[in-house]
């Protein structure tokens, strides 16, 4: 059997269609679940710093693992969530169970100087640039 294609562009349009709607969302699916990266992150750059700020409700903070490694971070945990007796899930969109997540940064981190907070479901980490990696000025003689 031989398969041709007429177009080979038009192929790949096809196949970067179905992927994107694989990953889409399924909101008005018949799954019971949604999908996605869990737990969603912000990182931005606060200074010559890294922030990296998630929304982690229902994990509590014993729960949580916040690692540093060469240029990327990791956060994992899990999250678990009990309902009564007798009770039938329709709907679940908050994910449960274990999540981990990394991220990678264009430049060199200090891991000694990383810090993370957890208050109220949300986790800020603060990850520092090593020295050599911060920007400095110049002066022109």
């Amino acid at each position: 059997m031989v398969v041709r294609f007429s177009d080979p562009f038009e192929t790949l349009l096809g196949l970067q269609r179905a992927l994107e709607s694989a990953r889409s969302s399924d909101w008005f699916g018949l799954g019971t679940s949604s999908r996605g990266a869990f737990p969603p992150v912000n990182v931005f750059q606060q200074d010559d710093d890294f922030v990296v700020v998630t929304e982690i409700p229902g994990v509590d903070k014993s729960d949580l693992e916040v690692k540093v490694r060469e240029n990327q971070l990791q956060i994992a945990g899990s999250r678990s969530s009990t309902y009564g007796e007798g009770a039938s899930l329709h709907r679940r969109e908050r994910r449960m169970g274990g999540f981990n997540r990394t991220v990678s940064f264009p430049t060199e981190i200090d891991s000694q100087g990383v810090k993370a907070e957890y208050h109220d479901g949300i986790l800020a980490v603060f990850v520092p640039r090593v020295a050599k990696a911060k920007p400095r000025t110049v002066n022109i003689a």
